[in-house]
């Protein structure tokens, strides 16, 4: 695996307001002019407005400038757009602007450009350009402010571009500020991609997310700050951390994966958890089905080795306590969750010889030294007994969480932005946690590294797509510890970038399925048939690591 995946440079930090700040300070404290990096910006950013197709469609710009030097930005594009030969005016509804934004605007004065005396009609055919407050806002824009950025998505959807960060988005959580924010099609950021811009409560108001790139000295990212965050996109796929096994390793030498999903309640879970799990190339595939499955499932998977099948506990969920003795040797992970069902109805009791057999399995879970994925319902039954069981795990253990999830789990977290509240869940239970959602993000118990997702298939939000990815990055960590030739209890080689590489792998998957069969072919079969050619395209293509 490499030392760092990715790279911790200027196309993967992922940075706050606060951090973003301090880097330009460093900057203008080495002696390098405010002037000189506003205009180094400004102009990449005219030259991204000048190379965006169908400009020539619309009337022109209409920039909104603020008193700040995300003002100073938007008028050294108006003043470029104008010397272009380009159509521009401006509405800067502030009566004091910082003093480099006030000269920028008595230059466009001179210039001959429009100053709208009134706030601009929403309707306007203008493109408009937001360079009203970047990443110095911190309270909600003014009441009309909110009024007209409202109006304009209303009237002209997609009619804006947003510099750095769009009006009314907070830069560092993605949250509003107020009641609204500008919907922007596209957002160019500054320097480093703002953490805020890449959350999911963002995403409608960012748009098309593009980084200007300001040339930044690598030495300002050599030392970067505890709480790292890193950006995954497909460009990081060929560099991710990928098993290899030894050439003369059997199928036991390729990773040995039992899989726990499926119930009585949701039969389909199994196969597609198996489906994940096979995409991955893990060599030898064990299942303890739900009984109702059993007869069945040799059709589907033929390549499995079924364990004896497993009863239904009182809610029809996955009777773990018909595990037999020996369950967990000769294994390197357990997979335990997709489709488990529950242990009793709400508002019943458990029997207690139930709810005991049910307890001395996870307690040998516990024990277990090999990988643990829990997923879903694993998920709802470990909330159940509490989160503490999780500390004494002698072995690595994944979590894969979405919200609803993540809430019944770390319920004082929950508030927290994603990002901090994957890293604060795994530093208290000491497992890597994959917090899924539009962007997912991963972190590790030591807290030294963090990846979030850039990209993915909003159509892969659908039912059984986190069975596969389960199954998927299960199978990958049971390889993974295999081929490193280490203990299983060694946490090292069950490394978070593991895991982050397999949900980028099944993200970049989503968006192959759409790209070749459209929204409705990004199936849980599909993405997991993309899933295995992942695997044989890094085979073929030495693209291992």
């Amino acid at each position: 695996m490499p030392s760092s995946w990715p790279p911790v440079d200027a196309d993967h930090v992922l940075v706050s307001s606060t951090t973003m700040a301090a880097i330009e300070q460093e900057l203008f404290a080495s002696g390098l002019p405010v002037e000189a990096l506003m205009e180094k910006a400004a102009l990449a950013v005219s030259r991204r407005l000048l190379e965006r197709p169908g400009r020539d469609h619309h009337d022109g710009l209409l920039v909104l400038v603020g008193p700040g030097h995300n003002g100073g930005d938007g008028l050294v594009v108006a003043r470029e757009w104008h010397l272009a030969g380009g159509r521009v005016r401006i509405w800067c509804p502030f009566e004091r602007r910082r003093p480099l934004t006030e000269a920028h605007l008595r230059h466009a004065h001179w210039l001959g450009l429009p100053l709208l005396d009134t706030p601009p009609d929403p309707a306007d055919a203008a493109l408009w350009v937001d360079a009203l407050f970047g990443i110095g806002q911190h309270r909600p824009p003014d009441a009309g402010i909110e009024t007209l950025l409202r109006a304009r998505q209303s009237r002209r959807p997609g009619g804006l571009v947003a510099i750095d960060v769009p009006t009314g988005l907070d830069a560092d959580d993605g949250g509003l500020l107020g009641t609204v924010a500008a919907t922007a099609s596209t957002t160019y950021s500054i320097g480093l991609i703002k953490r805020g811009l890449v959350q999911d409560a963002a995403l409608r108001w960012v748009g098309r997310l593009e980084r200007i790139c300001l040339g930044l000295p690598p030495t300002l990212l050599g030392q970067p700050p505890a709480d790292l965050l890193l950006g995954l996109t497909a460009a990081d796929r060929a560099s991710a951390p990928w098993p290899v096994p030894d050439p003369a390793a059997g199928k036991y030498g390729r990773g040995r994966l039992l899989v726990l999903a499926g119930s009585r309640r949701f039969r389909g879970a199994a196969h597609l958890a198996l489906a994940g799990a096979t995409a991955s190339g893990c060599g030898s595939l064990r299942s303890a089905p739900p009984r109702e499955i059993a007869p069945q499932l040799w059709q589907v998977h033929p390549h499995v080795v079924l364990e004896p099948a497993l009863g239904a506990t009182p809610a029809g969920g996955l009777a773990l306590g018909d595990l037999g003795e020996g369950w967990l040797d000769r294994l390197d992970a357990v997979l335990l969750g997709p489709g488990l069902g529950g242990l009793g109805n709400a508002g019943e009791s458990v029997a207690a010889a139930i709810e005991a057999r049910e307890r001395e399995r996870w307690q040998e879970l516990g024990d277990f030294e090999g990988l643990l994925v829990l997923d879903a319902d694993g998920l709802n039954r470990l909330a159940a007994m509490g989160t503490d069981w999780l500390q004494g795990r002698r072995g690595p253990t994944w979590i894969t969480p979405h919200e609803g999830e993540f809430r019944r789990l770390f319920p004082d977290l929950a508030t927290l932005p994603r990002p901090e509240a994957a890293l604060a869940a795994a530093r208290r239970s000491g497992a890597s946690v994959l917090l899924k959602g539009a962007r997912s993000v991963v972190a590790t118990p030591d807290g030294c590294r963090r990846w979030q997702l850039l990209s993915a298939c909003p159509d892969a939000a659908r039912a059984g797509l986190g069975d596969v990815l389960a199954g998927y990055a299960a199978g990958r960590g049971a390889m993974a510890l295999a081929a490193a030739g280490l203990p299983p209890n060694d946490g090292a080689s069950a490394d978070g970038a593991w895991l982050a590489a397999a949900a980028l792998d099944h993200a970049l998957a989503g968006l192959r399925c759409r790209e070749h069969s459209g929204a409705g072919g990004v199936t849980p079969f599909a993405v997991a048939e993309a899933l295995a050619q992942r695997g044989e395209q890094a085979t073929a293509e030495g693209d291992l690591c």
